[in-house]
């Protein structure tokens, strides 16, 4: 505030007036100390705000690690904040390895009540928030509960994609699944299974494995499920990541994509469409349940009653990694 008094020739306590909305200043000093502060970017302190308002109007967005999904997800987040009047914060709690439990708590507990309003949390694992402070979940570890919840149908994307492989002819089908403490992935399990069953197709469980949602851990259950004596013609692999992971390792052991093996994903992050061959996958759509998951905080913060869990869609999109099995 003192640098820009001095390069307004006004007081500190003007600025402070015109900083913080107060009467008893004329218009013409108000806009000359506007265009100061413009020129030298300041910015009234977040911490200092929101001791005087209890607002800072800004609300965070909380991720384990920034990977593809998440990022994604907060692609949206940022198109859905435009001309609600807040800023959007993104926070990593720097779980690299993406399995700590309680990494949001302590996110929460540093940023509420003095950084942001309210939080978007990406994948949460438990979320504890204290009254008045508001927080979205988006894709929780254990779905649904009492929290507002953004996810998308992740039993319905799984039948679609096994029954898409079955229309091609594949009878002996892989899946490698995600994390086992992951509603999502039992999910898309459930699923896979549930298609299978449908179809009158016996699962195998030798073809059914943990990947872990990841391209590194992925690889491993990949390459035990290529090196099966009868291998599977097709894996539906839990998330885009693991399908990738399948993709190359599959090249590594000499076999073609899609003449040997079809692989289908699940996400549809940009990756699946730049590997080779392209990924047919299952898209949640990642962006809109960012934004989605924004604009309900927004209400929440605005007291608007709504519907609190907000499932998305989920479709097929066809690329080049799968092919009918040859008569």
């Amino acid at each position: 505030m003192s640098d820009v008094a001095r390069a307004a020739g006004v007081s500190v306590a003007t600025v402070s007036k015109v900083v913080n909305g107060r009467y008893g200043v004329a218009q013409a000093t108000v806009q000359r100390v506007q265009q100061v502060i413009h020129q030298l970017g300041y910015e009234a302190s977040l911490g200092a705000q929101s001791l005087r308002s209890h607002r800072t109007n800004v609300l965070g967005i909380l991720v384990a690690e920034f990977e593809p999904f998440s990022t994604e997800l907060l692609k949206g987040a940022s198109a859905g904040v435009t001309g609600t009047g807040y800023q959007l914060l993104a926070y990593s709690s720097g779980d690299v390895a993406g399995t700590a439990v309680g990494w949001e708590r302590r996110s929460l507990a540093r940023l509420s009540g003095t950084l942001i309003d309210g939080a978007v949390i990406v994948t949460p694992t438990v979320v504890e928030t204290k009254q008045g402070f508001h927080v979205v979940a988006v894709d929780p570890h254990t779905g649904p509960s009492g929290l507002p919840t953004v996810d998308s149908d992740n039993f319905a994307g799984a039948v679609l994609a096994t029954n898409y492989l079955l229309s091609l002819g594949h009878r002996r089908i892989g899946h490698i699944s995600g994390r086992a403490d992951l509603e999502s992935s039992r999910l898309r399990e459930a699923g896979f299974r549930q298609a299978m069953a449908d179809a009158g197709v016996t699962v195998d469980e030798q073809l059914v494995r943990v990947g872990g949602f990841r391209i590194e851990s992925a690889a491993g259950t990949a390459a035990e499920l290529l090196a099966l004596p009868d291998r599977p013609t097709a894996v539906f692999a839990g998330n885009d990541l693991s399908a990738i992971s399948t993709i190359n390792v599959a090249r590594n052991m000499g076999l073609s994509v899609p003449d040997d093996l079809s692989v289908i994903g699940f996400d549809n992050v940009p990756e699946s469409a730049l590997v080779n061959p392209p990924l047919t996958t299952i898209m949640q759509p990642i962006q809109r349940m960012g934004a989605e998951a924004l604009r309900l905080l927004v209400d929440l913060i605005a007291g608007v009653q709504r519907d609190i869990h907000i499932r998305l869609p989920t479709e097929l999109v066809v690329r080049a990694s799968c092919r009918a099995v040859p008569d």
